[in-house]
């Protein structure tokens, strides 16, 4: 009896001890994580790796860069998670009792990436590894260690960019592969940005402190962006909303123009900004407001006239959207308000000067969202409306008396108006691993009006598209391409073929290779605006044909490993009806826009990319040639070379004291001598081609970035070190319709500039 009641006793306290460490166990083990991962531009991260510290726990993101660890002790973790071409990012959660623990965790690019995830010309953002577009892509980290102003002084150190600068308009316009701006297509998020003239002087239009990043895609896109994108595609991307549920930032730079600066007379350069952004639940709200001060620079003029016009710009914006797993949408709103100030000498006879005040104003609304209805299926919408006034005010100024009267002169006291509507629709359909398809639509509506626009014209253009990713294996992949398009105003082609692809020679090497019809219509600008005041004389030409192209380009790919990756590639275009200025036939004294029969570019790149210890740098190498248009007219002028050639060299070194927070950068370019052939008449009337030249010259920049705390960033640098403010010319011709003779202008000299920006962040 005694044994059976020990018995049971010992059975009674194992059950008990058994309950207990259960009821134990299960009060440890019932917490979970479900999380989130975006990358820098808020796109999903996906398949990241997440794993806990000191747990056995892992898992990878899905297609949404959502996770999900269940099983988890209640208390505190180290969650870690990794993504190739992002810095790895370490958080303690807090897992609580019997809920899941809710995180969302943005992912920053890492400053040494070399296969950063791109999305322009993409179906979806995949790394530029993937891509069968060679892509370039300038992070947000390297505009900030430039301490940039505006986006030229972010381009004008890469490969293939050159800018010429119209100083009587204060306008600067940007060639890329040998090809002026009217054929480089500016997009903000995705949609085109607007111009008033043939110039793309939108691109300095845009808040720097906007930026998350560039991408630069080379070559002609008319496929995917339709018109003006023949030369290629610069794609300028706006941060996002990251982990933080709030944040604030701001930022102020001063710099000097040459060896100009007072902070109280404007003198110089200043910039403010602040920002702030919030989120919760999926939603998201940010706003921004930045003023940019240029005092002007008076270089080798005297009196009252400035080399460099005085610019001031204010620059807002603001967007609202939500996020969920499987959809996003959002608006964004961009407002620009620009003046520049052009003083004119003072007459010593009536003691009166002309003023011209060119005023800006440019607001922008975009529309986006995309809609993952499953796994295989996806929507995306864009819809963009852009209201762009540039506003002339001319005023003749008694000096004596400081009284102004408005100018009666013609083109003296004119608004130009222009809006553009675009409505974009894809669909995305993935059969599998070896076939996707996109197809969708592209409208485009402008319209523009004013006292130097003919009537008030518009241009309707609607175009259908469709292209498909076949990969018959893991190491190839091919994407044919075509664009019908039907124009309200001129008779387009009937269809824009293309045709890219990728060849992963090795794990190491990949080949791309592709071949484009470019296309690109005449715009309002070129067709009915008429331009004519003191210094200049420019009619639109309503008889513009479209232009054409046929491009062939390459690239091979060399990454011997995840720091050092090399880059060659090899471009070819032949246009035909290139837009370009002429004499008008009815008045010798006038410029039209006219068609050219043919132009050609061809030439090469070379980029090196590598990573050693704290030490990061980019070494590249081109060597463009420009079609001489004198060749084809052997009996006037003899014996020409087809391509006049120009070299570029670029360095960009980082090096990083990490002890002290600190880097160390210098941002260097070679630009080769640009040579051209002009037709001139000797002293017996004997007409002979004669070389002219742009003199070659060499840029530097040094700057230094230190982090003073959690939420102070100090900025300060060199800017120009070499000092270079006009390049030495022999041609009348400096690329642009209102040049005249003489040296190039470039930029206002040495400068130096001290900033600080600040961020908080709170999860």
């Amino acid at each position: 009896m005694k044994k059976k009641y020990t018995r049971h006793l010992y059975t009674a306290w194992f059950l008990f001890l058994l309950m207990n460490t259960t009821r134990l166990w299960a009060q440890q083990t019932v917490g979970s994580i479900e999380g989130t991962i975006l990358l820098a531009d808020g796109t999903p991260g996906a398949l990241a790796t997440v794993q806990l510290k000191g747990i056995k726990k892992a898992t990878m993101a899905n297609g949404n860069g959502q996770f999900t660890i269940t099983g988890l002790p209640v208390g505190k973790h180290e969650l870690q998670l990794s993504m190739v071409g992002y810095e790895s990012v370490s958080q303690i959660i807090q897992v609580e009792n019997n809920r899941p623990t809710n995180v969302t965790i943005r992912l920053k690019a890492a400053s040494n990436a070399l296969d950063e995830v791109v999305v322009t010309g993409q179906y979806e953002p995949q790394s530029i590894k993937k891509s069968v577009y060679q892509v370039r892509v300038i992070s947000s980290e390297r505009i900030r260690l430039r301490g940039a102003l505006n986006v030229m002084g972010v381009l004008n150190n890469e490969l293939g960019f050159r800018f010429s600068n119209d100083l009587t308009l204060g306008t600067t316009d940007v060639q890329l592969m040998g090809m002026a701006g009217r054929s480089v297509k500016i997009l903000l998020d995705g949609l085109p940005m607007v111009d008033r003239g043939d110039t793309r002087e939108s691109i300095n239009q845009i808040d720097i402190n906007s930026i998350e990043r560039i991408e630069i895609v080379e070559g002609p896109m008319s496929v995917s962006y339709g018109s003006d994108a023949l030369a290629g595609v610069i794609n300028i991307i706006t941060k996002k909303p990251g982990a933080e549920r709030l944040g604030i930032t701001a930022r102020i730079q001063e710099e000097t123009a040459g060896s100009d600066y007072n902070l109280l007379t404007k003198q110089g350069v200043h910039l403010q900004n602040v920002g702030a952004t919030w989120q919760k639940n999926g939603w998201n709200v940010s706003a921004g407001v930045t003023n940019n001060t240029f005092g002007g620079w008076q270089g080798l003029s005297e009196g009252r006239v400035n080399d460099w016009l005085p610019k001031d710009q204010l620059f807002g914006h603001g967007k609202f959207g939500y996020r969920s797993a499987r959809a996003n949408v959002y608006y964004r709103l961009d407002a620009l308000k620009e003046n520049l100030l052009s003083q004119g000498a003072e007459n010593v006879n009536t003691n009166q000067a002309r003023d011209q005040k060119y005023i800006t104003n440019r607001y922008v609304h975009q529309l986006q969202g995309d809609w993952k209805v499953n796994d295989r299926f996806q929507l995306t919408g864009q819809a963009s409306y852009t209201d762009y006034q540039r506003r002339t005010q001319t005023t003749i100024l008694d000096v004596s008396t400081g009284l102004r009267t408005l100018s009666l002169g013609t083109g003296e006291q004119d608004v130009s108006k222009f809006t553009s509507q675009t409505y974009r629709a894809t669909t995305q359909y993935t059969a599998s691993s070896a076939f996707s398809l996109q197809s969708g639509i592209d409208i485009n509506l402008d319209g523009a009006s004013g006292a130097r626009i003919s009537g008030s014209p518009t241009i309707n253009d609607y175009a259908l598209f469709v292209s498909s990713t076949i990969s018959p294996t893991a190491r190839i992949s091919i994407r044919p391409g075509l664009r019908f398009i039907r124009n309200s105003v001129y008779d387009a082609p009937p269809v824009i073929p293309s045709l890219n692809a990728k060849f992963a020679l090795t794990s190491k090497l990949d080949l791309r290779v592709a071949y484009a019809r470019g296309f690109r219509s005449p715009a309002l600008r070129e067709l009915y605006f008429n331009f004519f005041d003191a210094s200049h004389s420019i009619r639109g030409n309503p008889d513009l044909k479209a232009e054409t192209s046929n491009s062939f380009n390459g690239s091979l790919a060399l990454q011997t490993s995840s720091k050092v990756k090399s880059t060659l590639g090899f471009f070819y275009n032949d246009f035909n009806n290139l837009i370009s200025y002429g004499v008008d036939p009815t008045n010798p004294s006038i410029s039209m826009t006219i068609n050219i029969d043919k132009f050609k570019t061809t030439g090469a790149t070379l980029e090196n990319v590598f990573t050693w210890k704290d030490l990061q740098a980019t070494v590249g190498f081109s060597y463009i040639g420009r079609y001489n248009s004198l060749l084809s007219d052997t009996t006037a002028y003899g014996s020409l070379p087809t391509f006049i050639w120009s070299p570029e060299v670029n360095t960009n070194l980082t090096y990083s004291l990490k002890k002290i927070g600190t880097k160390l950068s210098v941002f260097y370019k070679y630009t080769g001598k640009r040579p051209s052939y002009t037709a001139t008449v000797t002293a017996d009337n004997q007409v002979s081609a004669t070389l002219t030249e742009i003199a070659a010259f060499h840029w530097a920049d040094a700057t230094l970035t230190k982090t003073l705390n959690k939420f102070l960033i100090l900025n300060a640098g060199v800017k120009n070190l070499l000092n270079i403010t006009r390049l030495a010319n022999t041609s009348t011709d400096t690329g642009s319709a209102h040049s005249t003779a003489g040296p190039v202008p470039y930029s206002y000299g040495r400068s130096y500039f001290l900033g600080i920006s600040f961020q908080w962040y709170k999860n």
